[in-house]
């Protein structure tokens, strides 16, 4: 329970206006069956109820957890938090690190290379120096697949075991799509970060433009 009175603290703090004069808004009540995600706050602490050796999760109610590790945890970092998250095809644990180690900055009088980005819509990025990315347009590429499963979704009974299958053939599609996006925005910053010792990137607020309802699809398509 204490778990849960930390997150609910955290959640009620959002309701104090920060600096700003912003609030985060109240917190939504949520059925059982829509939850997807909970945290823990200690891992690999004495008093902890989780506990990950590099390979596999120890819990102190489930016991012996086997899990598919997908890189091993750095060397020097520490395990703060565990994250336990239901997507559509299974359960994946995400954990938060700590690094007490400073990086060593560039001074900026010894930058060599450096950069702009302006982001867009038509194109997903142009930089100062006039190259471009396109957007790839996961989305779009899969909108009539997507519909078309969604009309199978619709012919079945709501609650039964067909339209439950046909739900979660949705669900792993949207996941596809995110992932797509997830690894062409690592792949691109990952090509800009060797290039250039220092970037600078566009600040827009992109949920204020998904608003505009013709814009939305263009806007999440290239978002995450």
């Amino acid at each position: 329970m204490k778990l849960g009175n930390v997150s609910a603290k955290s959640r009620h703090e959002r309701l104090i206006p920060d600096k700003k004069g912003k609030r985060g808004g109240r917190p939504r009540f949520k059925k059982s069956g829509k939850l997807r995600s909970f945290c823990f706050s200690r891992v690999n602490h004495p008093k902890a109820v989780i506990k990950f050796d590099g390979k596999q999760i120890i819990t102190t109610r489930f016991g012996v957890i086997r899990v598919i590790v997908h890189r091993p945890i750095p060397d020097g970092f520490t395990i703060k938090t565990a994250t336990i998250t239901k997507k559509a095809d299974g359960y994946y644990i995400s954990f938060s690190l700590e690094d007490k180690s400073v990086p060593n900055l560039i001074p900026t009088n010894n930058i060599k290379t450096a950069v702009g980005i302006d982001v867009g819509l038509k194109e997903f990025l142009t930089t100062n120096t006039g190259e471009t990315v396109s957007v790839p347009n996961f989305y779009r590429k899969s909108q009539s697949n997507l519909a078309r499963k969604q009309r199978k979704v619709s012919r079945k009974e709501i609650g039964s075991n067909n339209w439950r299958a046909a739900q979660n053939r949705i669900a792993r599609l949207h996941q596809h799509i995110a992932r797509q996006r997830e690894d062409f925005h690592y792949k691109t910053a990952h090509k800009l970060v060797k290039e250039y010792d220092m970037i600078a990137v566009e600040n827009l607020n992109i949920r204020g433009l998904a608003k505009n309802t013709k814009l939305s699809k263009s806007i999440y398509d290239v978002g995450k």
